[in-house]
């Protein structure tokens, strides 16, 4: 395939916009520009350092929704990068630079494929929309999450959702995330007595207290997963105590840990045994939870299928349904009651150092956007 295709040269018009978290450095503008000449109404919003874009085309169901983030991740060490980060290059068949993968691409290839359908369908059923942010990649408080508030306060609805994500392991289209786990993380603080090790009668060893009770949630077994999620898994990720020095018995150990729990549980089954087993305990202590999102599925079914299909038509290849990996802005978009996937290139040198993508998935992925857009709207 050709490397001058108009998503090869629109993701390099991202790439060169240096829009790392949560600055937008311009790229929603050009988006919300292109998107403005079929016909697309844009609404930008602004929460604190963060700007989103709401654009839409139509005003009837169903809703398709394309969303995904403008942001990235710093580039990190310069010296490591065989070319500029924010300076697009084409070498061997691969697009380099910051972005490319995660997800500037995917932008790029979700507004050539809207381009062409509009042209093509330009009386297409439902409504065509757009929901981008710049706070992704950052703590996530002002992006998404806020403009789906805004949206539900007014009661605008999204159907179907394709969240660009990097998805594809191998080749572009090769799985589908069709459900995240939730995340749910504590910072437990077990308080002691500090005191002189050799005086043993004067203090209360907080690291020995909590021994046992760490051990104790360790060794929970939480669920079996289901048909969608593997089980619930808890991970001690920090453990701080101490002085620095071996003869001093400290006050007080702070623990970190996570949950990725499936949809047999809820956050507040997790809380309510977690505090179960640590009150069977003789120590103070005190948990702070951090509620990172909750687990969410999309079932097969007419939409999954739709982009299935869209897949197999471009690619001559079957996709393979997925819920592993982290966390994405689909946690905030699925509530709402939309179905909600994600389906982007291969996730391969994301974050790293020399993040590429191949030219040839980018422009397979257009076609794959514009045949689900077919698929669902079309008419």
């Amino acid at each position: 395939m050709s490397h001058n295709t108009p998503v090869i040269e629109l993701t390099k018009d991202l790439i060169s916009r240096p829009s790392v978290t949560p600055e937008d450095a311009g790229c929603q503008e050009l988006m919300s520009n292109r998107l403005a000449a079929l016909g697309f109404s844009n609404e930008t919003m602004v929460f604190e350092d963060t700007t989103n874009l709401w654009s839409r085309k139509g005003t009837q169901d169903p809703v398709f929704c394309f969303a995904g983030h403008t942001d990235v991740v710093p580039a990190g060490n310069l010296d490591l990068w065989n070319t500029p980060p924010f300076e697009p290059t084409i070498k061997d068949g691969m697009l380099y630079g910051r972005g490319a993968a995660d997800m500037k691409g995917s932008l790029a290839a979700m507004i050539i494929a809207t381009e062409k359908f509009v042209a093509d369908y330009p009386d297409h059923n439902g409504s065509i929309t757009y929901l981008i942010t710049s706070d992704e990649e950052g703590p996530f408080i002002n992006g998404t999450t806020r403009v789906i508030d805004t949206l539900e306060a007014r009661n605008e609805k999204i159907t179907y959702c394709i969240v660009g994500e990097p998805s594809s392991t191998n080749s572009v289209g090769d799985i589908i995330k069709n459900g995240r786990r939730g995340s749910i993380s504590g910072e437990l603080s077990i308080h002691g007595k500090q005191g002189h090790v050799a005086y043993p009668e004067h203090v209360k060893n907080p690291i020995h207290a909590a021994m046992p009770a760490l051990a104790e949630l360790s060794q929970i077994h939480w669920d079996n997963g289901n048909d969608f999620f593997p089980e619930t898994s808890f991970q001690i990720s920090n453990i701080q105590s101490g002085t620095g020095a071996t003869n001093v018995v400290p006050g007080h150990i702070k623990t970190w840990f996570n949950l990725r729990y499936s949809t047999e549980l809820t956050d507040e089954m997790i809380v309510e045994k977690v505090h179960a087993v640590l009150d069977k305990y003789d120590f103070e202590y005190d948990i702070d939870w951090i509620y990172n999102g909750k687990p969410f599925i999309t079932e097969p079914g007419p939409w999954l299928d739709a982009v299935k299909d869209a897949i197999e038509t471009t690619t001559g290849k079957p996709t393979e349904l997925s819920t592993a990996g982290g966390t994405s802005d689909g946690r905030f978009i699925a509530p709402t009651g939309a179905k909600v996937i994600e389906l982007g290139p291969c996730n391969a040198t994301i974050h790293q150092v020399n993040e590429s993508v191949s030219c040839d998935d980018l422009n397979q992925l257009v076609d794959i956007y514009y045949h689900s857009l077919v698929n669902v709207l079309g008419k």
